[in-house]
């Protein structure tokens, strides 16, 4: 017999309950048990930043933390930013900027330039570089990329 341990996690503002084995990972919860697939797995050793998601309010490698480890706490994933028929301003600013080729790597962007739009005034491209500097992207060269975000910059739109 597994032991389960019972959390209860706020994602994208819904309160789900579930009995989880205690060596589950966060990604994991999100995309086979909450079925939310926008977060991806690359490396899972937290190098690529593909699976980043916001724990309350701060980025976060969901291939490095537990679901046992949200229990009580909110996580926002990609889905929180939008939908097809309705982009936040991050999200339509790639769009618009060509900022994603494969989409790999698409959500965990998102999500650490959600985190330090919402804290830091990124005031050159340098600050937007940094911020970037632990999400991997394999096609873009990440001109586009923060070129994209110094736009929602620029419009004062912090998601």
């Amino acid at each position: 017999m597994k032991k389960t341990c019972e959390i209860a996690v706020t994602v994208n503002g819904t309160v789900y309950e579930a009995a989880v084995e205690p060596r589950l990972l966060l990604a994991d919860f999100l995309r086979h048990t909450l079925g939310l697939t926008g977060t991806h797995v690359g490396c899972e050793h937290g190098v690529c930043g593909a699976c980043t998601v916001l724990v309350d309010g701060d980025s976060a490698r969901s291939c490095l933390m537990l679901a046992v480890q949200a229990d009580g706490r909110n996580v926002e994933t990609v889905e929180s930013l939008g939908s097809i028929a309705q982009m936040n301003a991050l999200q339509k600013s790639f769009h618009a900027h060509h900022a994603l080729q494969c989409g790999f790597c698409t959500p965990g962007m998102l999500m650490t330039a959600t985190d330090f739009l919402r804290k830091y005034p990124l005031a050159t491209d340098d600050d937007i570089r940094k911020g970037l500097s632990g999400n991997l992207c394999r096609c873009t060269g990440y001109e586009h990329i923060v070129k994209a975000i110094r736009a929602v910059v620029k419009a004062g739109e912090n998601p």
